[in-house]
């Protein structure tokens, strides 16, 4: 079993050395560490680590937020160290522990409020949504094209015009010629 650390500060002018030390007298053998923002999703020490870590090991971090900046991004990364058989411990957060059966509850009881959370959202915009069709607000893409020029297009294309040439008349892609005729 490997104990891998994973040191994260946002900006240049942080260090990530006070957060090394934690991690080495914690045991950590071998430590990644970066300067990324948490709200980025690129970080490419912590895809590293996740790609060398081992079922068995275990990924050790000073606090959560040097991990994750969100309750949904914390939750998808345990999930991933989870189907590797990788466990998770933080220092601060000593609940976060997915080597205990108690960190695990924790973390299980955590996630299923991140599930509710996002069942609550769901309904809520899904109402929204249907509360602006009632009104006439029109989802997607603006056409490119206004229907005038629609009908003027059909009837170029029924004329036997190629499809090339009208979308290049009205400055398209030839594609949104031939959608024209298939609504």
């Amino acid at each position: 079993m490997t104990i891998y650390g994973y040191a994260r500060v946002s900006t240049d002018g942080q260090s990530v050395a006070a957060q090394m030390h934690y991690l080495t007298a914690a045991g950590a053998t071998k430590i990644f560490s970066e300067t990324a923002s948490g709200t980025k999703t690129d970080r490419a020490q912590l895809a590293k680590l996740l790609r060398v870590a081992k079922p068995g090991d275990v990924l050790l971090v000073t606090r959560l937020d040097r991990l994750a900046r969100s309750t949904r991004d914390l939750l998808n990364t345990l999930h991933t160290l989870g189907e590797r058989g990788v466990g998770f411990r933080s220092l601060v957060d000593t609940w976060a522990d997915t080597t205990t059966p108690h960190g695990r509850l924790m973390l299980t009881v955590l996630g299923g409020l991140a599930e509710f959370e996002r069942e609550l959202i769901k309904a809520r915009t899904g109402e929204g949504r249907k509360r602006a069709m009632n009104r006439g607000v029109k989802f997607g893409r603006p056409s490119k094209l206004t229907p005038h020029q629609r009908a003027e297009a059909l009837a170029r294309l029924a004329a036997g015009e190629p499809q090339a040439d009208i979308a290049r008349s009205y400055a398209v892609d030839p594609t949104t010629i031939g959608r024209l005729r298939a609504a």
